[in-house]
């Protein structure tokens, strides 16, 4: 599995902090309740809960390189 790289369009962003709910060590909000990326290079460890976050997004504000939304991993 290749390595991980997080981003996130906080211009996008709803405040709907679903992503925060699930994985708080990669995600905050800041006082505009918008998202806040914490750990772009996050652990291979967090792939099934990065996956859940990345789709969960509803304006697809979040961006993942190295992690596909069917379940084998390539750089999409």
């Amino acid at each position: 599995m290749g390595s991980l790289h997080v981003s996130a369009q906080r211009e996008t962003c709803v405040t709907s902090s679903l992503c925060v709910y699930r994985l708080p060590q990669v995600f905050d909000q800041d006082e505009e309740g918008r998202v806040v990326v914490l750990d772009d290079s996050p652990p291979d460890s967090l792939r099934d809960e990065l996956r859940r976050a990345w789709r969960g997004c509803p304006t697809r504000s979040i961006q993942v390189e190295g992690l596909t939304s069917e379940g084998s991993d390539t750089t999409p």
